[in-house]
């Protein structure tokens, strides 16, 4: 009898940049970085994850680099005064989670963190990117890419839709300045429906295209990872999504993980990364990122 197939797995392969869990590394983007970055943490490697926050365009993402290379820190006039009666002072270039009540604390506290940041970017070899969406919004006033509105009134911003050869662009300049590091990419499977189902499927069409541009311009220093393919047809079920239906579950970013390091990390270091893993399952008296 047929064996009953319940899934389409997608095959990975293996990654041509290979992601030793001795490599200092740095990841930046989508809520879904922060969820494989926090899972790397745990077992110990060495990853430095958006130290600005969570990103999710782009134009942020290659701003978030820019900085962390030049160490450049921030100033009065990055200041931004919150929305919505918050009485937080934050920037654009930051999530609300570097808020602060005041001027001088928020500064304060993001130029430590860029300090820090700044000094683990210039010291790592590998970075994982995950885009989250094709979709900005520009300050009308400067016309500057804003990391996150703010809560401030929607009437000051304009939104549009990156295109392909901008991002991809923006992305192969960001590579070619860096020759020391490798670096890769992937697709957040994460969905932005307040862009609509169409929007969001054209968001993500643009990112997998100007990906896949910068892979094949620089086949030795990067390589994209098919997280969003994975949730898209291996784990097409809305089991593997959290309550919101949205994001993706802790058991589907557990199996993502899973294929992200059987796909990047060496075959020889597969029997440390295990290890590290049983001692941390130990340590929680719990299953931890099964793989």
């Amino acid at each position: 009898m047929e064996e009953l197939r319940l899934q389409t797995p997608v095959q990975a392969g293996k990654s041509r940049v290979k992601l030793s869990i001795h490599d200092k590394t740095v990841i930046l983007g989508s809520c879904f970085a922060d969820n494989i970055g926090e899972r790397m943490k745990a077992l110990g490697l060495d990853v430095l994850v958006n130290p600005f926050g969570t990103l999710y365009n782009p134009v942020s993402i290659c701003n978030s680099v820019a900085r962390l290379s030049s160490g450049a820190p921030f100033t009065g006039k990055d200041r931004v005064q919150m929305g919505a009666g918050a009485g937080l002072v934050c920037s654009f270039s930051h999530s609300t989670s570097f808020a602060r009540p005041t001027g001088e604390e928020f500064l304060a506290n993001a130029n430590d963190s860029l300090l820090k940041a700044s000094e683990a970017w210039k010291t790592s070899s590998k970075v994982i990117i995950t885009l989250g969406t094709a979709w900005c919004f520009e300050f009308v006033k400067t016309g500057e890419v804003v990391s996150n509105c703010l809560k401030i009134d929607p009437k000051e911003f304009r939104r549009r839709r990156l295109d392909a050869g901008e991002v991809s662009s923006l992305l192969k300049n960001m590579v070619r300045r860096f020759p020391d590091k490798d670096f890769i990419f992937t697709v957040s499977p994460i969905r932005h429906l307040k862009d609509g189902a169409h929007g969001n499927q054209l968001s993500k069409a643009t990112l997998l295209m100007a990906t896949d541009s910068v892979i094949d311009a620089f086949p030795g220093r990067t390589d994209y990872f098919p997280a969003y393919e994975i949730v898209m047809d291996e784990l097409r079920d809305y089991r593997f999504y959290a309550p919101d239906m949205i994001h993706v579950s802790a058991q589907a970013a557990d199996h993502i993980w899973s294929r992200f390091a059987d796909w990047a990390i060496p075959e020889s270091e597969a029997q440390e990364l295990e290890e590290r893993r049983r001692k941390l399952a130990a340590s929680a008296h719990r299953p931890l990122f099964g793989f």
